[in-house]
């Protein structure tokens, strides 16, 4: 059985994003989960690699917006759709190797066939929604923990990915999705579950799991 406890963790900043991957650290206090025992209750300063991979995190949004919005001056929207499949999972496999976390993005409307969540993390994706619907701030939503897998202690961390104005070209209600991109969209991604999503809303999530040293 696992034993869960919970540590506050600190984040300070905004994020901003397309497609993809988004939100530097914000202001707030999200909750860490880790496997250790109550008694070893300590701050979030005592747990080092919650700040590694926040980090790792963090990284990568700012690098894929400025290739998808480069390639939206160019070609508009659904130019970039098809950038954003390329580069995105290329960015998350080069920032893997760079950084020995395995990273990917999830969601529980997904587009990507491989971005289905496992348990853990929808657990976590439906809290940072109920947190949404509570008012909680979307960019300020994070959950780290280490969980025992097949006998192994692994850590895990995940950050919400908000939805902000530029995501609705691909990602909102009809009105926003133009024909060009809802065309790309359904060669792209024929079973694409991403789309009618309002600003504030959680997208999905930037995930990233290393087994524990």
């Amino acid at each position: 059985m696992k034993t869960r406890l919970w540590i506050p963790v600190a984040l300070a900043g905004v994020w901003v994003g397309g497609c993809a991957l988004q939100q530097p650290p914000a202001a707030g206090a999200p909750a860490v989960t880790t496997a250790a025992a109550p008694a070893a209750a300590t701050s979030a300063a005592s747990a080092p690699w919650v700040d590694e991979a926040r980090k790792v995190a963090v990284g990568l949004p700012p690098k894929l917006l400025a290739v998808l919005q480069q390639e939206m001056d160019r070609s508009g929207p659904e130019g970039a759709v098809a950038v954003c499949q390329e580069q995105a999972p290329l960015m998350a496999r080069n920032a893997s190797a760079a950084s020995g976390w395995a990273i990917r993005r999830v969601s529980l409307r997904n587009r990507n066939p491989k971005a289905v969540p496992d348990a853990w993390e929808r657990a976590a994706l439906q809290d940072f929604d109920r947190r949404v619907a509570a008012h909680e701030p979307p960019a300020k939503l994070e959950r780290a923990e280490v969980t025992q897998e097949n006998g192994v202690a692994v850590q895990r961390y995940i950050r919400a990915l908000p939805t902000i104005g530029m995501c609705l070209q691909c990602h909102g209600t009809p009105e926003h999705v133009s024909p060009a991109v809802a065309a790309k969209l359904k060669a792209l991604y024929p079973a694409d579950q991403a789309t009618g999503y309002a600003p504030g809303q959680v997208r999905g999530a930037i995930t990233l799991r290393k087994p524990l040293p």
